[in-house]
């Protein structure tokens, strides 16, 4: 009679090759990987609360946003992708399988505010915008800004670094064709209360990637006591408002069309009109 085998799927990662199981386990190696073993995990939306409020910093942030639990349909979607969804052409590597953490500078002037992780994007690569089509666009662009080290983002450890500049996404894992529900998005949503308020010190502006990151931030900075331009200002390619931080500063909230392949294949969004407006952040 055959045995099934028990070993552990273990494959190599495409930088330092080293073997990781899928999804990746919380500090075993995995290159910038912000948590540990034991990062408080948050199974619930009030968990999310008091963890997202009670983070010291950024890198403390990042490692919670990491390990979060609290979304049954988006914790099983990212995990079956990781398991047994892998795409074709990645298959031989292990997939990071958790939320995506921020990426960048810890004290930014500009935050960056996509959409959500891709499926064997961000949630392959565990880190925001890496290994997919529209971080092909969106570090391209940082790059002949002078905001990113390098014009392409692989791999988690590859070297890229971020100057001036974090990117986070209203939702941090990767949601089902791409769409997550009201419900995923407001608990999503307390992480990036915590991220705008780390980040206010220094923050010159805002860059909203596409509606959904647009509506997020004015609803982050809402709950925040941010004084928000009322009615509410409306999303468009090149769409400018400002906000009022608590501390009175103003910060420039920009929007940009999602770098998605359905904008980017189409021409709907092209390299110079994102330039262009990245060079009014």
């Amino acid at each position: 009679m055959a045995t099934v085998s028990t070993a552990p799927d273990l494959r190599p990662h495409p930088v330092t090759g080293r073997l990781f199981p899928s999804p990746v386990p919380p500090g075993t190696g995995w290159p910038e990987d912000p948590a540990d073993a034991g990062t408080p995990v948050a199974t619930t939306v009030p968990a999310v609360v008091d963890l997202a409020r009670a983070a010291a910093d950024v890198g403390e942030l990042d490692a919670r946003v990491s390990v979060c639990r609290a979304c049954p349909r988006l914790v099983a979607w990212r995990e079956s992708v990781a398991t047994t969804g892998r795409r074709a052409s990645f298959a031989d590597q292990p997939y990071w399988g958790r939320p995506g953490p921020g990426v960048g500078d810890p004290a930014p002037q500009v935050l960056v505010v996509g959409l959500a992780p891709a499926a064997n994007g961000t949630n392959r690569t565990g880190r925001m915008f890496t290994g997919d089509r529209s971080g092909d666009w969106i570090y391209a662009a940082l790059y002949r800004a002078g905001y990113a080290s390098q014009p392409d983002s692989w791999a988690a450890g590859d070297g890229l670094k971020l100057a001036g500049a974090r990117i986070v996404a209203a939702v941090r894992c990767a949601p089902p064709a791409n769409k997550p529900t009201p419900e995923e998005r407001r608990t999503c949503g307390h992480w990036l209360d915590r991220d705008l308020e780390l980040a206010a010190p220094g923050l010159r502006s805002m860059l909203a990637l596409g509606a959904i990151g647009w509506d997020a931030a004015l609803a982050s900075a809402r709950r925040l006591g941010w004084t928000v331009p009322r009615p509410k200002p409306r999303f468009g390619h090149g769409a400018q408002t400002e906000l009022v931080a608590a501390d009175g500063h103003p910060i420039r909230l920009l929007g940009s069309y999602h770098v998605s392949q359905q904008n980017t294949f189409t021409g709907r969004l092209t390299e110079a009109m994102l330039d262009a407006v990245i060079a009014r952040l």
